[in-house]
């Protein structure tokens, strides 16, 4: 098993000492060549389960009263700072919600990317130049030679979008997170943006796709987990059962609503 998370309980402490929970007793497997989706409104907790897989949130607030996340085998939680740069890039790649926030604004796109080879890759500057314009054209780009010198303002949100998923999927990683990677996309981009995703995801590879909207996890997954209130509280091996006939009561509403509101669409 690629990814096994085991009860896993995330915390936040605010600054009086008051400790609030964002995930409890959190119990997921991923293998290679699955989608997981993970699905709930805001504040369900997905995000806080995605970004601990990583080890993304800073620490402090962020706490782990239990639980364990399984890299083949290794505890994330447990992983010394050197071997957590090691695995993040190289073996978890991040796709996150906001391109703009996540980007330097102060750096060319092309720099951003070749110094995210360099960090992980033992290769030669013009090595890691020329990964980063096959990986603008692969993301759909185009003239990606001349979209390397743009800074990230000079590009359209669906086109920082792109940007965002070839750094996370360039350097070839076991396992890559996608945290709401088309909320602030039109519908077409989005629809582009997702073709994408599935195009170049290898097939020895896993995905962690983190969304409130049903309809990017029906096309999407291979299975799924339902989130409320910080717990899973509904899962399935089969999306295309879960979404004919949901089990719980809040699942059933969810996809009440996502019906709704494709028939006002």
């Amino acid at each position: 098993m690629l990814l096994n998370i085991e009860n896993l309980s995330v915390s936040f402490r605010n600054d009086d000492g008051e400790e609030n929970a964002a995930a409890k007793n959190v119990s997921l497997t991923l293998d290679r060549g699955e989608v997981l989706g993970i699905a709930g409104e805001s504040g369900s907790g997905k995000s806080s389960v995605a970004m601990s897989v990583a080890r993304l949130l800073p620490s402090p607030p962020a706490f782990y009263p239990g639980g364990r996340i399984l890299l083949d085998g290794e505890d994330v939680l447990a992983m010394p700072l050197q071997r957590l740069r090691e695995v993040r890039g190289k073996k978890i790649g991040v796709v996150f919600q906001d391109p703009m926030g996540s980007l330097s604004p102060l750096h060319r796109i092309g720099d951003q990317l070749v110094e995210t080879v360099l960090l992980h890759e033992k290769v030669s500057k013009k090595v890691a130049h020329d990964m980063a314009i096959e990986w603008l054209g692969k993301v759909g780009i185009p003239d990606p030679a001349s979209r390397a010198l743009a800074y990230p303002h000079e590009l359209s949100g669906g086109m920082q979008q792109r940007v965002m998923i070839a750094m996370g999927l360039m350097l070839g990683p076991d396992l890559v997170i996608a945290d709401e990677p088309t909320t602030a996309l039109d519908v077409t981009i989005q629809a582009q943006v997702l073709k994408l995703m599935k195009e170049l995801h290898r097939a020895n590879s896993a995905v962690l796709l983190i969304t409130h909207d049903l309809g990017v996890l029906s096309q999407m997954v291979t299975k799924l987990a339902v989130m409320k209130d910080g717990c899973v509280i509904e899962t399935s091996d089969d999306p295309a059962a879960f979404f004919e006939a949901p089990k719980h009561p809040y699942s059933q509403g969810l996809i009440r609503e996502a019906k709704r509101m494709e028939i006002e669409q």
